[in-house]
């Protein structure tokens, strides 16, 4: 007989935009993309306002009638009958909100960057750690199939010694008509800025491929150089450009009993760009990569939104003088989202699957990682010289105003 599936207790944490969508995905059946061993299930939500807006998100998203709605995020914490708290807030408050469900005893998955800056990132893992608790950045992309198998082409060795990544996420618009000095995209009050925002999704293709072609033992943070432009309304940036150099990154190889293993190969170098004014698909009938991976033997070229990729195309290395050095033709790719969702449920199943298992963090989505990526931003904000309030940069905890 088989074993019932483990069920997950969610408590939604804020109501807005990305906590709708994020709950909406928890609500669709783990059935529709074969995740048996596991269900979901929004047992409550808070609004920092009042419980009546917290009612109102749970009816709106669909939610079981049972689930309770609270009117401060410390009632929520509270709450006896969640497991794991997602938090939605802006990042600016990320640290904070993290750690008053930590320091409640539930488990955390915290929407991305897990928070202003490394240090807080630090803090937060060693508390986890302390109360053996499950912690893990919302850095959804990391779960879609299409970047597992990006992951698995590199990994097979396909592409030869992987030597340059870039990778784009921008989006063009009028800053002041699309945003205003209050939007959390611009607001300084809210660690807003292009970089924190956008740019981690960049940062995130660059490291999923170059951080883990570093051999594991002894893995070291890039060298970095960034620019910024700011927004002259409110001095955040409204364009990062960030240069990476990985040294000891090189090329995947699979053994004959499946393991897997890297082979240094020398260094690799990086392109992060983000920015509010152009964009990475200026026409949306004209397909553009918005990442490319480039190695010695062939590129991939990932499509579409980099957060949310579909498809990607691998692309033999070949020229006159050289002739074919890659063993494939080019193969076109292509995923699909089941259940009608947006892609969010698969974080959430490796959430499920990790507090299931007594696991602390996730091993796709490690602490490691997320403290290197929160690093580099640190290095780019630090030679461009854009700082946040004390209270947003702050490790102390707890802080007035943040709702805790």
């Amino acid at each position: 007989m088989a074993s019932e599936p483990f069920i997950l207790r969610w408590g939604i944490l804020a109501t807005g935009g990305i906590a709708t969508t994020f709950s909406k995905d928890l609500l669709i059946a783990t059935s529709t993309r074969d995740a048996h061993d596991i269900q979901h299930l929004i047992t409550a939500a808070a609004s920092s306002t009042s419980t009546s807006r917290a009612e109102t998100f749970l009816r709106a998203i669909g939610a079981p009638k049972e689930a309770t709605a609270h009117g401060s995020y410390t009632a929520l914490v509270k709450d006896p009958n969640v497991d794991i708290i997602y938090v939605a807030t802006p990042h600016s408050h990320h640290y904070q909100h993290t750690r008053l469900a930590l320091e409640a005893g539930k488990h955390v998955l915290v929407e991305k960057p897990i928070t202003v800056n490394a240090a807080q990132a630090r803090t937060l893992y060693s508390l986890a750690k302390e109360k053996n608790l499950f912690l893990m950045e919302a850095v959804w992309t990391r779960f879609f199939p299409l970047t597992r198998a990006v992951q698995a082409d590199i990994a097979s060795g396909r592409l030869g010694t992987v030597k340059r990544v870039s990778a784009d996420l921008s989006f063009w618009g009028d800053v002041e008509a699309d945003f205003g000095p209050q939007h959390r995209m611009l607001n300084m009050d809210l660690a807003g800025g292009a970089l924190l925002d956008l740019g981690v999704y960049s940062l995130t293709w660059v490291f999923l491929v170059l951080w883990h072609l570093q051999k594991k033992e002894g893995r070291v943070g890039p060298g970095v150089k960034g620019w910024m432009s700011k927004y002259a309304g409110t001095g955040c940036d409204e364009m990062a450009s960030v240069v990476l150099d990985f040294p000891g990154a090189g090329v995947g190889e699979v053994e004959e009993d499946g393991t897997e293993t890297v082979k240094d190969n020398g260094d690799a170098h990086a392109l992060a760009l983000t920015g509010l004014r152009t964009s990475h698909q200026p026409n949306p009938g004209v397909d553009m990569p918005s990442v490319r991976i480039q190695g010695t033997k062939g590129d991939i070229l990932v499509y579409g939104i980099s957060p949310r990729p579909l498809s990607y195309t691998l692309v033999p290395a070949q020229n006159e003088r050289r002739a074919k050095l890659a063993d494939f033709e080019v193969e076109n790719k292509e995923f699909k989202i089941p259940g009608g969702g947006h892609g969010m449920f698969w974080e959430a199943d490796e959430c499920a699957r990790c507090v299931r298992d007594g696991k602390l963090e996730s091993e796709v989505m490690g602490w490691e990682e997320s403290v290197q990526v929160m690093e580099v931003m640190d290095e780019v904000r630090r030679q461009s010289d854009l700082v946040y309030s004390e209270a947003l940069e702050s490790v102390e905890y707890p802080l007035e105003g943040f709702g805790v």
